[in-house]
């Protein structure tokens, strides 16, 4: 059993001291207890068997917060067992290194000991039965991460998967297109196994639903023109059209993101994997139009859209204002007016409410 002893409060610490002070297949992570980053035992039955400057599991909530960054590296990390229990020199060194291991995110282990079945069991594709789905069984995530995307899926049978880069930054970075893209990977993947099956696509993205769903069933008349990602999606609609005439069944379901489902984090951490990856799909230009601005010193470039609509009205209005003297052109161009908290109280009906029943009366 593995503890967090700094995610218990002084209530959940009494409770639980009695029942370690007698058994020994414990270990507990802390930082140090004692003034000065010394070390102090969390009680009397305890020995410390490793430090490190490494990571430590300390996040209390963080499925509700929806935060897979379970370590903190900036924190000296205690490691303590019962002064009954016996560690291995194996065991300690695989201790120390994981302390003292740097990336920020766990790998999901898919053992197949009965607590493990169990635990996935209970996540959310586990709820939905995925896990007995006979067929192929896909988790796709994208990453858009300073100004790079990228695309990854993981496949369950093979516990493997693949990433890319993806082109089209310069046109602007889109979380969408990443998602897209890790859509068509596993779609590709599929289409390359000589046993085809019918597949299973989890997304923690409705981007990738919303997108293809438009293009199934009768009766429809979509177009490509104005989809900014329409280099990836015409091979999205080309794969699941291929697989149609074949008979094999294509399931997609959106999933929580990052709450702890071991399918959805090895997808992003494939996904993540392309910060490596010299393999850049997707990258021929559209030839639209860029619109670049500097704001608060960091410049921006997007394709046209609402946010560069919302910017050219905004540096319109900047001139106008400059051609006004009245009231509301001062009010709008002088410093520190607190206009942040006007708009707070005209979007606060019931203050501007009371406020009109008061002139009424």
């Amino acid at each position: 059993m593995v503890i967090n002893w700094p995610g218990l409060n002084d209530k959940e610490k009494a409770e639980l001291i009695p029942a370690l002070s007698i058994t020994d297949n414990w270990i507990l992570l802390t930082h140090p207890q004692g003034a000065n980053n010394k070390s102090q035992p969390p009680f009397g039955e305890s020995q410390r068997i490793a430090r490190s400057n490494g990571k430590c599991s300390r996040h209390k909530g963080w499925w509700r917060e929806g935060k897979d960054e379970l370590a903190t590296h900036s924190m000296t990390t205690e490691v303590w067992n019962s002064t009954r229990g016996q560690i291995s020199e194996a065991t300690w060194m695989a201790i120390q290194e994981a302390l003292e291991e740097e990336s920020t995110k766990d790998i999901p282990s898919f053992g197949t000991e009965d607590l493990e079945e169990i635990n996935r069991s209970g996540t959310e594709a586990g709820l939905l039965g995925i896990y007995n789905f006979p067929g192929a069984i896909y988790s796709t995530d994208g990453s858009n991460d300073k100004g790079v995307m990228g695309a990854g899926y993981f496949k369950l049978d093979e516990l493997t998967g693949g990433c890319c880069q993806l082109g089209g930054g310069e046109e602007g970075n889109s979380s969408n297109r990443a998602e897209l893209g890790a859509a068509c990977l596993a779609l590709e993947d599929s289409k390359r196994q000589q046993d085809r099956k019918p597949i299973i696509l989890l997304s923690d993205s409705a981007c990738f639903l919303s997108s293809s769903q438009k293009w199934t069933g009768e009766g429809k008349s979509p177009s490509m023109h104005g989809n900014p990602d329409a280099d990836i999606m015409r091979d999205i609609v080309q794969l699941l059209r291929e697989r149609i005439e074949q008979g094999l069944l294509t399931i997609s379901i959106k999933i929580k993101a990052h709450r702890g489902d071991p399918l959805n984090e090895l997808a992003d951490r494939w996904a993540d994997e392309r910060r490596q990856s010299k393999n850049i799909r997707w990258s021929l230009p559209t030839n639209r139009p860029i619109f670049y601005w500097t704001d608060n010193d960091t410049t921006h470039r997007s394709p046209m859209n609402p946010t560069v609509k919302k910017r050219i009205d905004f540096q319109v209005s900047q001139q106008q204002l400059k051609m006004h003297t009245g009231s509301t052109a001062n009010f709008l161009t002088r410093e520190d007016s607190s206009r942040d908290l006007l708009g707070k109280f005209h979007k606060d009906k019931s203050v501007w409410i009371r406020a009109r029943r008061r002139v009424l009366q």
